[in-house]
């Protein structure tokens, strides 16, 4: 059973090119983290260190990123590798969506020599960078939160306060870091601006922070002590960093949207297989309707946001601004996931609580994305406002 396509005559399916793609990824995934192994390094809360070396191989970290650094493929691409990662190694998965945020600011707005000294070893797997935005008084409504400060001074800045939830800042060593240069004039988005800080530089101070998934990936606190950098280190332009930050969430919310493709079908796959050998009352679960109706919602909720995370990046690629329809494909994936997995778990029982079965990790980790990128109930007061012209609600 494949739930990744339907029928190969189909007009809007895959190209051959990525196609082969996602058969390279399927395959690494099957042959590198199978559910044991990934399950062995949840639990000790590892990287996949030997993953991540095989996808750097491939120039899977290199998707979408400057030709002139060894960039290939696109958006698309970005959508394929992280869907069949999270049927495996979810970890991994939300890895390359930091990954693929990253290369879209620093193809953005880094300078020449920042793209020479980061961007070169980032896609080729040589360095590793995170990116700090989240402050513990602010999630959603960060930029109006924001107590880390940058001070200019004569040799450069001065960086102050506290991020929360960055991802992977205990195995990086640059961040993003976006902090408040000015006061807002206007709105409370201005003002803030886009560093790149070296972990290693004094007064950087990185927490892990015990979650509920995504254990082969760090989660940590980063504080900033009277942290110094240069003025090159600044990214694109001073007192616009918020802004630039907005420039990725489409790109962002659609990864996240393939990652939740990807736990879905992994789930869906493993829910319909055991319930066509798990036999009760002398015939196996599948037969009942209660269970058959589960695991079809399940592949129709599954359907609806592949479709819609294929439209938006058909549009980002063209050159337009799938705003919207990133949203929506971000809610409806994560939604439809978490049905998936939920019912997954009680389809199983006792065994679908066991940690010996990829069911309670795919259940765990697909958490993440009811609230991240952005939260579905502001996802939901975003599309009310932008789409239906009803009154700003937040």
């Amino acid at each position: 059973m494949d739930l990744s396509t339907f029928d190969p005559l189909d007009p809007l399916a895959e190209s051959p090119e990525r196609r082969q793609l996602r058969d390279t990824v399927r395959t690494l995934v099957r042959d590198f983290s199978p559910h044991a192994h990934t399950q062995a390094l949840d639990d000790a809360e590892q990287f996949d260190d030997a993953l991540y070396e095989q996808l750097a191989a491939m120039g899977v970290l290199a998707i979408d990123a400057p030709e002139d650094v060894g960039g290939i493929g696109d958006l698309r691409d970005q959508l394929v590798v992280i869907e069949e990662l999270a049927a495996g190694p979810t970890s991994m998965a939300a890895f390359l969506i930091v990954q693929f945020m990253i290369i879209q600011v620093l193809r953005g707005y880094a300078s020449t020599p920042q793209q020479h000294v980061v961007l070169e070893q980032l896609v080729r797997g040589e360095t590793k960078v995170s990116f700090s935005m989240s402050e513990p008084d602010g999630g959603t409504d960060v930029a109006r939160a924001m107590k880390t400060r940058a001070t200019k001074i004569d040799s450069g800045w001065r960086i102050n306060g506290t991020k929360l939830w960055t991802s992977g800042a205990t195995r990086a060593e640059w961040l993003i870091v976006i902090a408040r240069t000015r006061e807002p004039e206007r709105s409370s988005i201005d003002g803030v601006t886009m560093f790149l800080v070296p972990t290693a530089a004094t007064g950087v101070t990185v927490r892990e922070i015990d979650t509920l998934g995504i254990h082969g990936m760090s989660t940590c606190e980063v504080s900033f002590d009277d942290v110094h950098v240069g003025h090159d280190a600044l990214i694109g332009v001073e007192h616009a960093g918020f802004r630039q930050a907005f420039a990725t969430l489409n790109r962002e919310g659609l990864n996240a949207a393939a990652a939740c493709i990807g736990v879905g079908r992994g789930a869906l796959e493993y829910a319909a297989n055991y319930a066509n050998q798990r036999e009760v009352f002398g015939k196996v679960i599948g037969a009942f309707q209660v269970p058959q109706h589960w695991l079809a919602d399940g592949a129709v909720r599954l359907e609806a946001a592949r479709s819609l995370a294929s439209r938006a990046a058909a549009i980002e690629v063209a050159g337009g601004n799938a705003e919207l329809l990133a949203q929506m494909a971000k809610l409806v994936a994560s939604e439809a996931a978490q049905h998936i997995t939920l019912s997954g778990m009680q389809l199983m029982g006792g065994f679908g609580f066991s940690r010996e079965l990829p069911m309670q990790r795919w259940f765990r980790d697909v958490r993440l994305w009811s609230f991240a990128p952005l939260n579905n109930e502001m996802v939901r007061n975003r599309i009310g406002e932008r789409l239906l012209g009803l009154p700003r609600s937040y």
